[in-house]
């Protein structure tokens, strides 16, 4: 199977998760399953390439001009930890099925889930540090999903809030230290960047790159000091939690440490600043762990110290500890996934995880416990466990290490005291909950064993590490072998995995370990957190939690003060600021290149010209004297300043600026009028402050004469100015040949630059529907609601789709008084979507394009509305302007991908030729189905952006019992500010 559609295979079975019906939560659960299943096989069946240090790889051209291409590329490394998020992805998934309740929303959680699995998937497979940064970035957007599925509770909003935060702002700094890395090999190929080892750590800027990039990582898989936001992440389903810990989000981190092991390692700073992050997480992590009362607190921190463990050994510069270090991720999965599920099993069936409550569950729940038991041994490091395999290596890499001998002496002792931790936790887990009395109190639930297929994922993960604790040279030794391979540079060094090495200090240091931690447990027992306390290594108001939420809170107040000193809620000073700021921006770069005139050839002055702008000029002086009297006048003269706009554009020889121009206007002169009965009536009381409003219009005189002068100047230097560098030439050569289109303007936006513009639209729909959101609940100020309820013209109904009532009339002295005649509008409709259409297919070769049809048919449907009302639209049109954003999106995202799938670049323009009966020869680029994209987004959004506001100013129908202030669409009475 191709290696991209292995990576796509999660993504697009979690689209097809969000589409199955919530309560069946057998079908949801089996198709998450054999997706999971369908992506693991594959791999597998990959084992004899990747076995012997080989490197599959498929490459798919992306943007060959800047040097960036999707490569999906698989060694051992990355083989190991795709099966690893596979196969662990299909046992969640069949325990999900168990866990979830009838009423959570499984179909939600599947899709996330598979969501999860891809992006993780991508991480893994990146064959560029480019899309590695593009998937590493969607695990933390996953990740904060899945941690508040349930976002009814605080905890599960915070926890993810928390989680996104930490992992996204330490995904800021890896994006910096990617890039410089790339910068300093001079590609952001990984198999360039693994090659060039040295170069990157003899380069000046190597310290600036590893600090980056280990904030990255670090912050990614919680170690100190940013491992405060993983227990918090506990507010998740446990399905969530067990993948989290075992094969996504936080192994992440540590997955690019082993990644970029050959590249970075080797260096006192690595060896300090990996190998201390690690070795304080490990003792942290120990120590907190063993005083949780939460089993998955107990299990987070436990988690964290683990990870510390990972951290420590490749910072250790040793080729054996990276080896160690690859063997615990993987026995850290099984064991670790096995007892979360356990957890959850103990959850679900009792009805709670506080080990206070529990005691004796082994006579109700004998499968689950002696399951459960063999997880905390192999997690405390019994022997004939997978977890003491590792172990033993971390045990000798830390006596064997030659560094400082500071070092070379706690490390033992770290490494031991770590171990008794570990003994602890793993003791208070399995015979606090499962030995002793039964509970004090009466539990929630009476236990009992779960179902069958629940406990099926713990027997798998159980048994995998009595396997491999058992049998490691027949079961993992071939697996671990090419695993780690890649990650110490191709060559292996001499290691041994037999289960008894005689008697030497790592297993000294393994049994003083267990006997110390036995003794400790035994000495204080339940009373353990009353006798010593967390609190006793790390005051709470030292804590990561309070630190992280005073500094959230200390930027939050910062702004708001900033917000104070230098904002204003008034439209005005906002717009004098932003004035005087861009005033001056241009007067320092005019004084930095002093301006000067260039020899271009003059063209003598028009007369028509001169009319033309002399009459803007006018409208322009008269729409700011207007303004204080009239508003409606002086939104009329603004737009003939507007038309003189499109009139000079097409004076200049660019149609298809002033086609657009002259749509763009139609619409702002609408949104003006909607904007407008926002604003309270004007009254004939006069000033009281007639002098300082005097002044304040002086100095708008003032400011505007100086800056239109100084655009004018800057306008008329650039115009004489000839351009060396131009790049019109290259655009007017290939538009034909390359773009199959005569009209260059509309080639550039749908060929040439259909990234930029893809990306234009995607910010497009996303402000329309953000405005929306934001309106559909707002109210207009009660200065501007004048009229009662019982005096309203005949009223419309306001839906959930941006649909308007018809604009009320208004004769009340001093307004004006406007009537659109309803049926010159209607008949309106017809004629601009032909026109739409014929503006669309000749973009290509002459002015016009999906952008100005779609502002034409936008313009024509929103008259519709406003002269209509929804009663007489709805029975005839039904408009949903969120499916037109969307539809445009995906339409302009398959014309991309179409072009990858016949092996092109991402949005790679193809031209057909068609003869047809009576039409002729017919020349179809496969731009027009991209623009046809860009045309529904257009509509879409306008739409939006324009009921959504027309929400608020126009009158609405009053349902029985509707309030005004409340509901859902609906607005209240508003006046007329014009």
């Amino acid at each position: 199977m191709s290696l991209l559609l292995i990576l796509l295979l999660p993504f697009a079975g979690s689209a097809v998760a969000a589409l199955l019906p919530t309560g069946a939560r057998n079908l949801e659960s089996l198709w998450s399953a054999a997706v999971a299943l369908a992506v693991a096989l594959p791999l597998a069946l990959l084992y004899p390439q990747v076995a012997e240090g080989g490197v599959v790889t498929q490459r798919l051209s992306w943007l060959p001009g800047l040097g960036v291409d999707i490569v999906v590329r698989l060694d051992g490394f990355a083989w190991m930890f795709a099966l690893l998020v596979s196969g662990m992805g299909a046992l969640v998934a069949v325990y999900a099925r168990y866990y979830l309740s009838p009423q959570d929303p499984a179909a939600r959680f599947h899709s996330l889930l598979l969501g999860f699995m891809g992006a993780m998937l991508g991480v893994v497979t990146a064959g560029n540090l480019i899309q590695l940064l593009v998937f590493w970035e969607l695990t933390s957007v996953f990740s904060f999903l899945l941690i508040g599925y349930w976002f009814h509770r605080k905890d599960a909003r915070r926890g993810a809030r928390m989680a996104f935060t930490v992992t996204a702002g330490g995904g800021l700094a890896l994006l910096a230290g990617l890039l410089l890395l790339g910068h300093i090999v001079g590609s952001h190929e990984l198999d360039a960047v693994l090659a060039a080892g040295e170069r990157v750590r003899a380069h000046p800027m190597y310290p600036l790159a590893l600090g980056l990039i280990l904030l990255g990582a670090l912050t990614k898989s919680a170690q100190f000091p940013f491992h405060f936001w993983l227990p918090h992440a506990m507010a998740a389903p446990t399905p969530v939690s067990a993948y989290l810990h075992s094969a996504t989000m936080v192994k992440a981190g540590v997955f690019l440490l082993a990644r970029l092991w050959p590249v970075l390692s080797g260096t006192d700073a690595w060896f300090w600043l990996v190998g201390g992050a690690g070795l304080a997480t490990l003792l942290l992590g120990a120590w907190v762990a063993m005083f949780q009362n939460d089993l998955k607190g107990l299990l987070a921190y436990s988690t964290i110290s683990h990870l510390g463990l990972v951290t420590l050994l490749l910072g250790l510069n040793s080729p054996i500890a990276a080896v160690a270090a690859v063997f615990h991720m993987m026995n850290h999965a099984t064991f670790k996934a096995s007892l979360f599920m356990a957890v959850g099993i103990i959850d679900h069936e009792t009805g709670t995880r506080d080990m206070r409550r529990l005691g004796g569950l082994l006579r109700a729940m004998p499968f689950t416990g002696i399951l459960a038991l063999v997880a905390c041994a192999a997690m405390a490091g019994v022997p004939l466990l997978n977890g003491f395999l590792s172990k033993e290596m971390f045990f000798a890499e830390a006596v064997f290490l030659s560094a400082h001998p500071f070092v070379e002496i706690v490390l033992p002792l770290a490494a031991t005291l770590a171990g008794v931790f570990a003994v602890v936790y793993s003791l208070r887990f399995g015979h606090g909950v499962f030995f002793g009395p039964g509970p004090a109190r009466p539990l929630p639930r009476r236990p009992h064993e779960p179902a069958r297929w629940m406990r099926v994922p713990v027997e798998l993960l159980v048994l995998a590490c009595v396997v491999v604790g058992t049998l490691p040279n027949l079961s993992v030794a071939p697996l671990l072998a090419t695993a780690a391979r890649p990650v110490v540079g191709g060559t292996l060094p001499d290691y041994d995995l037999a289960v008894w090495h005689g008697f030497n200090l790592p297993l000294l240091m393994s049994g003083v370990a267990l006997a110390l931690g036995v003794a400790l447990y035994l000495r204080f027992g339940a009373d353990l957190r009353l006798r010593l306390g967390p609190g006793a290594l790390l005051p709470p108001a030292w804590g990561g939690k309070r630190l992280f939420e005073r500094a959230l809170a200390g930027v939050t107040v910062l702004a708001w003060r900033a917000r104070r000193l230098g904002g204003t809620a008034r439209l005005q000073p906002q717009l004098l600021w932003m004035l005087l700021i861009a005033g001056a921006a241009g007067l320092a770069s005019a004084l930095a290149v002093p301006l000067a005139w260039g020899a271009r050839e003059r063209v003598p002055a028009s007369p028509a010209f001169v009319l033309l702008w002399a009459v803007a000029g006018a409208c322009a002086l008269g729409a700011a004297w207007q303004a204080k009297f009239h508003r409606v006048a002086a939104l009329m003269m603004l737009g003939m300043v507007g038309l003189a706009l499109c009139l000079t554009f097409a004076w200049f020889s660019a149609p298809d600026l002033a086609l657009t121009q002259l749509a763009v206007e139609v619409v702002t002169v609408v949104l003006f009028l909607l904007g407008l009965r926002w604003l309270p009536r004007r009254t004939a009381r006069e000033d009281p402050h007639p002098r300082r409003a005097l002044r304040r219009r002086a100095r708008d005189l003032v400011l505007a004469v100086l800056l239109g002068s100084g655009l004018a100047v800057l306008s008329y230097a650039l115009l004489t100015r000839e351009a060396p560098l131009s790049i019109s030439p290259f655009f007017l050569a290939q538009a034909l040949p390359g773009g199959g289109g005569r009209n260059v303007v509309n080639v550039m936006l749908v060929d040439f630059r259909a990234f930029d513009t893809l990306g234009e639209i995607c910010v497009l729909g996303c402000v329309g529907i953000t405005v929306y959101a934001l309106l559909r609940r707002f109210r207009p100020p009660r200065e501007v609601i004048r009229r009662p309820v019982q005096q309203q013209a005949p009223r419309g109904e306001a839906g959930a789709h941006g649909d308007l009532a018809p604009l009320p009339r208004n004769r009340e002295a001093g307004h004006g008084y406007l009537e659109v005649p309803a049926v010159l509008v209607r008949l309106l409709l017809p004629l601009a979507a032909v026109f739409a259409a014929h503006l669309f297919l000749r973009g290509h070769n002459a002015p016009g394009g999906g952008f100005v049809a779609g502002l034409v048919l936008a313009i024509a449907l929103i008259a519709q509305y406003v002269v209509g009302g929804t009663r007489w639209v709805e029975a005839r049109l039904t408009l949903r302007p969120a499916r037109w954003i969307g539809t445009g999106l995906l339409l302009a995202l398959v014309t991309g991908l179409g072009a990858l799938a016949f092996g092109h670049p991402f949005l790679t323009t193809h031209t057909a030729h068609f003869t047809l009966p009576l039409l002729g020869e017919l020349h179809l680029p496969s731009a027009t189905f991209f623009d046809l994209g860009v045309f529904a987004v257009v509509v879409g959004a306008t739409l939006l952006l324009l009921t959504a506001i027309a929400h608020q100013s126009l009158r609405v129908r009053r349902r029985p019992g509707d309030d005004l202030g409340q509901g859902d669409g609906t607005a209240a009475a508003a006046g007329e500010g014009g």
